[in-house]
């Protein structure tokens, strides 16, 4: 006599993928996944592919994995996809100091993030 099971959090037509545990400051990601939000996921992968940050490989991995679970687990089209959500969280943050000039030490904060990527199947418009 276990617990029931939990519903699916999203709609039949959404798919998502996390990415946990990634080393940058969420302000940077979000600078990234802000560039993605809303758009066709062709159109979205284009735009990580030639985007000049650092981070963007690691968004454009988790978005290709985010249409790998679309069309794998819920059999949707990759051809009508969007990027519905996009959004980051704040992770852990590594302390560490440098030292100083007479004795002293200065703190190193390292911070991580989390990226959340919901595509969204949308019906073309005739």
């Amino acid at each position: 006599m276990g617990k029931a099971k939990a519903g699916r959090r999203l709609a039949d037509n959404e798919a998502q993928a996390i990415n946990r545990m990634i080393r940058v400051s969420p302000q940077k990601l979000n600078l990234v996944a802000q560039l993605i939000r809303g758009k066709k996921v062709d159109t979205a992968l284009a735009d990580l592919t030639f985007s000049s940050k650092r981070i963007a490989v690691d968004v454009k991995k988790t978005l290709e994995s985010a249409v790998a679970n679309a069309e794998n687990n819920h059999q949707l089209d990759v051809d009508n996809l969007v990027v519905a959500e996009a959004f980051v969280g704040k992770a852990m943050v590594m302390k560490r100091f440098r030292a100083r000039a007479r004795g002293r030490g200065a703190r190193i904060l390292k911070p991580f993030s989390h990226l959340t990527i919901v595509v969204r199947e949308v019906e073309e418009a005739a």
